[in-house]
């Protein structure tokens, strides 16, 4: 018999500190670039949103990639590339974690419409706000001392 999958992943980190640099026009390339690095790892970006200090990725991971291993691909290729090309930018880094939730197929709309309207969105809620909520939602089990970096 043959292996089938769908393996649906619902990724948020933030810039480190939380920064903003995730700014009106430049955040859209960083979002293109991280679709490419998505790709580039065998894996398949469906939607990548976000704020000016955060980033929300819809993708499909193989199941031979571990999730972390993945993530870690993302953002350290990510930082490397605007450190060496953006002039705007020094220094540009991701927090150290990241949240990882499964997605069913049959959310994938919502979930890509969240992701979507994330400038909406954080006109009225924080980013730490939203990933709390995340991680509930989810019954992941956290320590609020040692969510932020």
């Amino acid at each position: 018999m043959s292996t089938h999958q769908q393996l649906l992943y619902h990724i948020v980190f933030s810039t480190k500190n939380r920064q903003r640099w995730l700014t009106d026009g430049f955040r859209e390339s960083v979002f293109g670039y991280m679709a490419g690095i998505a790709k580039n790892q065998g894996g398949f970006a469906i939607q990548i949103g976000g704020y000016y200090d955060h980033v929300h990725l819809l993708v499909r991971i193989p199941a031979k990639l571990a999730v972390s291993d993945f993530v870690g691909t993302l953002k350290s290729n990510t930082s490397k590339h605007l450190n060496d090309t953006s002039e705007l930018l020094r220094k540009f880094g991701w927090q150290d974690g990241f949240g990882a939730f499964t997605v069913s197929t049959s959310q994938k709309n919502r979930v890509v419409a969240y992701i979507t309207n994330q400038m909406h969105h954080h006109s009225h809620q924080t980013f730490e706000d939203e990933y709390i909520d995340l991680l509930q939602k989810h019954e992941i089990e956290f320590d609020p001392r040692y969510v932020w970096d």
